[in-house]
C-alpha cells in the first residue's frame, strides 16, 4: 500500500486535441460535438446542436478527464459523452489499475503546479509534457478509499457553499428591496425632472473644442497639480494608477472642476453608468466621456438622487434613454429628462441616513459570507493535499453547516 512517484504517460493514453478540416458543421447530425477549449466545455459547443462532420481523429471517450492546454492550463472535468476535442484541450483516459477520480483529484491538487511552456501570449502545455506529469501512486483499492472519503468531504463542503451563497444573495435583495420602499411614489412624493433641480450639468468638452482642449491640456502620468477623475479611478475603487494635469490645465478647465460629493455618469461607452464623487484634499478635474451633475441644494440631495439613479428603479429609467448598438451614449437632454421621486429635503437627508446604516449592516455581512466562501475553497485545498500526501485516513471532521446560516 505504499506511496511512489510515478509518470502520467505509464498509466494514462493521453490524446491532444487538433484543428478541425473541412466544414465546421452540417444539419444533418450524423458527427460528434466539437470542444475547441476550456470556454466551450461545460457551457456550450461550437455549432449546438449541430454535429460536426469534418475530417478529424482526435476523439474524447466518456469518463475521459479533459484538460484544458492554454490559458489555463490545468484539469477541467470529465468528458460526459463521446466528443471531438481541439487544440485547447487533452484528453486524459486512465489504464484500469488507476481510478479515474482519483487521477482528477489529484491533478486537481496539483492545479497551480501544473506549468508548460510561457507564451507571450498565453501559457500551454503539450501532449509530452503531459506524459511527464509526476504523480502520486497508491494500490487501487487505496486509490478508491482515498475517493470516497474526498467525494463525501466535498459534498458536504458544497452543501455549506449551496447554505452560504443564498445568504449571500439575500443581504443584497434585503438592500435593494428597502432602496425600492425609499424611493417608491406615494401621495407625498412628487416625481420631478432631474433638470428641474440640477444647478449644473457638464462635461470636459464644455470648456472648448477638441482642437483648443489639446493645446491646453496634457494628461500625464506621474503626478502633478491635479487629478484627472476618469470612469476607470471610479471603477477600481480610486486604487488604480491616476491621471494628472498641470494647475495651467486644470484653472484653463473651469467648468469641469470637481470638488467633492458631485454625480458623475459616463455618457459614452459604459453610458449611464453613475458615480459619487468622494471628498478629496487634492484638486480635482473631470476627465472626458463623463457628465458632472451638481444639484440645487435647496432641492435636492445629491447622495439621495445618485443613490436613486443607482436603484433598479433609477437603471430602469436610464437604460430606455440610451442610444446606439454597438456604442452606447446618453445626451444632456435625456439625463436632464429623468424623473426622481422627491420628497421634501428632510425626508431626503433621513432616507440617505437609513440607507447608510443599513448599507453597513448589509457589508458586515456580506463580509462574513464571503469570508466563509473563502474558508470552503481553502478546505478544499488543504484536503486535497492531505489526500495526496498520506495524511488522510478519514473523513474530516469538519462541521462545514456552522455557520451557515447567518
Amino acid at each position: 500500500m505504499g506511496w511512489s512517484k510515478q509518470k502520467l504517460g505509464d498509466y494514462c493514453k493521453v490524446i491532444a486535441g487538433q484543428s478541425p478540416e473541412g466544414k465546421y458543421y452540417n444539419d444533418m447530425g450524423d458527427g460528434l460535438p466539437f470542444y475547441q477549449g476550456k470556454k466551450e466545455f461545460g457551457d456550450r459547443y461550437i455549432g449546438a446542436p449541430k454535429k460536426w462532420t469534418s475530417k478529424i481523429t482526435k476523439e474524447a471517450k466518456a469518463g475521459d478527464i479533459l484538460m484544458s492546454v492554454r490559458a489555463l492550463v490545468g484539469p477541467i472535468n470529465y468528458s460526459t459523452q463521446d466528443i471531438f476535442i481541439g487544440r485547447g484541450l487533452a484528453a486524459i483516459r486512465p489504464a484500469e489499475e488507476l481510478d479515474k477520480d482519483f487521477l482528477f483529484y489529484y491533478l486537481l491538487s496539483k492545479q497551480n503546479e501544473i506549468t508548460g511552456n510561457e507564451g507571450a501570449v498565453f501559457a500551454s502545455i503539450n501532449k509530452s509534457q503531459i506524459e511527464a506529469l509526476s504523480f502520486t501512486y497508491v494500490v487501487l483499492e487505496e486509490q478508491k478509499r482515498i475517493v470516497a472519503i474526498l467525494d463525501q468531504a466535498f459534498a458536504d463542503i458544497e452543501l455549506a457553499r449551496a447554505k452560504t451563497e443564498p445568504n449571500l444573495l439575500n443581504a443584497r435583495e434585503l438592500f435593494e428591496s428597502y432602496l425600492q420602499q425609499v424611493f417608491s411614489l406615494d401621495d407625498s412624493t412628487q416625481g420631478v425632472e432631474l433638470g428641474k433641480v440640477v444647478e449644473v450639468l457638464t462635461d470636459y468638452h464644455a470648456n472648448g473644442s477638441y482642437k483648443v482642449l489639446k493645446q491646453h491640456v496634457e494628461l500625464k502620468e506621474q503626478e502633478d497639480f491635479a487629478w484627472m477623475v476618469r470612469s476607470t479611478d471610479f471603477e477600481k475603487k480610486f486604487k488604480n494608477d491616476k491621471r494628472y494635469i498641470s494647475e495651467y490645465a486644470y484653472n484653463y478647465l473651469t467648468k469641469s472642476k470637481l470638488f467633492g460629493g458631485e454625480i458623475v455618469m459616463s455618457k459614452i461607452g459604459n453610458a449611464g453608468k453613475v458615480y459619487f464623487m468622494p471628498e478629496t484634499d487634492i484638486a480635482c478635474s473631470l476627465a472626458m466621456n463623463l457628465f458632472l451633475i451638481r444639484l440645487d441644494s435647496s432641492k435636492a440631495n445629491n447622495e439621495y438622487v445618485y443613490r436613486y439613479l443607482n436603484s433598479s428603479s433609477g437603471k430602469a429609467q436610464i437604460a430606455p434613454r440610451l442610444k446606439g448598438a454597438a456604442t452606447q451614449t446618453i445626451t444632456k437632454d435625456n439625463v436632464r429628462s429623468l424623473l426622481i421621486p422627491l420628497p421634501s429635503l428632510r425626508k431626503q437627508k433621513e432616507g440617505v441616513e437609513v440607507l447608510e446604516k443599513l448599507e453597513k449592516e448589509i457589508e458586515v455581512l456580506e463580509a462574513l459570507y464571503l469570508n466563509k466562501l473563502c474558508m470552503i475553497d481553502e478546505l478544499k485545498k488543504s484536503i486535497l493535499q492531505k489526500a495526496f500526501s498520506g495524511e488522510l485516513t478519514k473523513t474530516p471532521n469538519a462541521d462545514m453547516s456552522k455557520g451557515s446560516t447567518l
